[in-house]
């Protein structure tokens, strides 16, 4: 494992990427007269990268992505580079059917286990799990076995976070951190002197359970949210556990009823933010705790800008989000063969892309931000 170089997500994916609300950062794909109308209106609710709705835009948007720089061609095949075999899995199943396409997947979580690339076939589909990103290194020789192309009727959807950068099982806990960096960081200006930040933590990662993905939804919004109301004693964590095991507060809808019948008791500051988040919830919004997220892009530009030189490997994967040489490897092949490259992540717009005032400050999109290449 080595440092090589340094460079931005762009290099490789240009502004063909879409985050949580499905509006494409490439201007011309926003503008096209054939996706406008599929374009997820203010109020509606957005499919997740897991549904087939999501999946039918996300074959649409990349038709029209293809017909930007090779009209001529005809989307006929999908390579998806992902690194959770459940979500990224469904969402390429879904994608090949949507289009039509006969798909590979490529789904990787480096491992201390011995090195082992699993292939599993079902009809056009066929799905590589692995736990070395380094088998991305020779991939095309797998390709070649499995008799599928890389050319300009080829696809290559990859995931963002955790995938191109973050890798899972090598990078990805600075991910993690970072979101518990913010919602640390967000819960201590707006409680004050007497934050615990001890219990914080404590609430934070005993909520981030599945066994409490009722209440959460495991959205880290919510799972934000609640932590800070906590830490602004609003109620105490065992009261809250009591009251979840015993049903009455059975989800996060109920949490907010709860609040609002209880607003007076919360400080001005505390009060703003449930009226904001009640709100968005309200209209079906899955990010509500916009500041959080806001924090959260902060945070994650701070990881990746200002290199850092003369730091050991182990030291930049523990505390620096670096892109995935692997992949990057992966992906200049296919773009030397013609193949369409595009970038999804269900990352909330709001973590990934800078607000309008801060855009004028100079402020970069994260997939402008640059930092340091790692890998095998």
């Amino acid at each position: 494992m080595k440092v090589q170089g340094k460079g931005t997500i762009a290099d490789f994916l240009g502004d063909f990427i879409v985050y949580r609300n499905l509006i494409p950062i490439d201007s011309r794909l926003r503008e096209s007269g054939g996706l406008k109308g599929q374009l997820p209106r203010p109020g509606e609710r957005i499919p997740r990268k897991s549904e087939r709705a999501y999946a039918e835009f996300m074959s649409a948007l990349l038709s029209r992505a293809r017909a930007l720089d090779r009209p001529q061609a005809e989307l006929e095949r999908l390579l998806y580079i992902g690194d959770t075999r459940l979500n990224d899995g469904r969402a390429f199943t879904n994608l090949c059917r949507a289009g039509e396409w006969r798909g590979v997947a490529f789904i990787c979580e480096d491992s201390e286990a011995p090195a082992e690339l699993a292939i599993e076939r079902e009809s056009s589909r066929v799905i590589c799990s692995a736990n070395r990103w380094s088998f991305l290194l020779d991939f095309d020789a797998v390709l070649a076995d499995l008799n599928f192309v890389l050319d300009e009727n080829t696809a290559v959807v990859v995931d963002l976070d955790k995938t191109a950068i973050g890798a899972r099982g090598r990078n990805d806990s600075v991910i993690d951190l970072i979101r518990l960096d913010a919602a640390r960081e967000m819960a201590q200006s707006l409680t004050g002197d007497g934050f615990d930040s001890r219990g914080f933590e404590e609430a934070y990662h005993l909520l981030n359970r599945p066994r409490f993905h009722a209440l959460t939804s495991d959205n880290q919004d919510y799972l934000a949210f609640i932590c800070l109301m906590l830490a602004g004693n609003f109620m105490d964590l065992q009261s809250l556990l009591s009251e979840f095991e015993e049903g009455r507060l059975q989800n996060f809808a109920s949490f907010l009823s709860r609040l609002e019948e209880h607003k007076e008791a919360l400080s001005a500051q505390l009060r703003e933010i449930h009226e904001s988040v009640r709100h968005a919830h309200a209209l079906g919004d899955p990010t509500p705790f916009k500041s959080f997220r806001r924090m959260e892009y902060l945070k994650t530009v701070e990881r990746m800008a200002g290199i850092a030189e003369n730091q050991s490997v182990r030291h930049i994967l523990e505390n620096r989000i670096v892109i995935t040489s692997e992949v990057l490897h992966l992906a200049e092949q296919c773009r030397e063969r013609g193949a369409l490259l595009f970038g999804l992540s269900d990352k909330p717009d709001e973590a990934s892309l800078p607000a309008e005032e801060m855009q004028a400050q100079g402020w970069l999109p994260v997939h402008l931000v640059e930092t340091q290449i790692v890998g095998s």
